[in-house]
């Protein structure tokens, strides 16, 4: 039997630039309000699975703090240690970030922006070193290496830079044996599901986490799953997976 801690796995609730089809990468937006009630159904159901977290991961956005401090507002586990990691954010869009998707679409075309958007390995147009997005600007960025900041990434990127606070900061913890609950964002979780379940390329960009509806692992000594499911009523779990289905294929 194993002895390591489960793993929670959280998509923050939808975001205020969800509602406006915008492309949001390392924007700072917050959540929306079914995003907040999202977060705490979210909590909920940890409790009515009686998923007592010994400790949290989450990025630096607010959407995704935000969704993590509800979530344990819910639990009366606010307590517990938090740690914030830039490893954790949303996959940069680059030169994307803030624009509208359909505008997007009109502009370069449906088949460009698919590729931006779905591929793998390909990432969106680059900022510019002077652009005003460009993380080197934002004083929480400010501890990491200039190098390690990037202009633009695809899932590719985004997996190579959450892998070393997989084996850092989240791995040891799992072999401690604690619960450990990660709330972060759609690409940077679909990454560590790549690692975890040993999706393939092809297969991952097809791969859509719905918002707000924790993803338990059970890992065995070596970290591999043992079992894998959504948590809540499948109804709903499905509803929320077509939404998102929806607002990904969103013109």
């Amino acid at each position: 039997m194993s002895t390591t801690g489960k793993l929670i796995l959280v998509r923050h609730g939808q975001s205020l630039w969800n509602l406006e089809n915008l492309f949001t990468g390392w924007t700072d937006i917050d959540l929306a309000d079914q995003g907040r009630e999202e977060a705490a159904r979210a909590g909920r159901q940890l409790l009515e699975e009686k998923l007592m977290v010994d400790i949290a991961f989450t990025s630096v956005l607010k959407r995704a703090i935000r969704t993590l401090w509800i979530m344990l507002d819910e639990m009366n586990r606010m307590w517990i240690p938090i740690e914030r990691s830039w490893r954790l954010n949303e996959r940069h869009y680059g030169a994307l970030q803030g624009l509208d998707k359909a505008q997007t679409v009109e502009r370069h075309g449906e088949a460009q922006v698919k590729i931006w958007r779905r591929s793998y390995d390909i990432p969106p147009p680059r900022l510019a070193a002077d652009d005003e997005r460009h993380p080197r600007f934002d004083p929480r960025y400010a501890d990491v290496p200039a190098a390690e900041l990037p202009a633009a990434e695809s899932l590719q990127d985004t997996l190579a830079r959450v892998l070393p606070f997989w084996h850092s900061r989240i791995a040891p913890e799992l072999r401690r044996g604690r619960n450990v609950l990660v709330a972060a964002h759609g690409n940077s979780l679909r990454a560590m599901v790549k690692m975890l379940d040993a999706v393939s390329e092809s297969e991952i960009v097809e791969l859509n986490i719905p918002t707000g509806v924790p993803l338990l692992y059970e890992l065995d000594a070596q970290l591999k799953p043992l079992a894998r499911r959504y948590l809540g009523d499948p109804a709903a779990i499905a509803a929320a997976a077509e939404a998102v289905r929806r607002q990904t294929e969103k013109r």
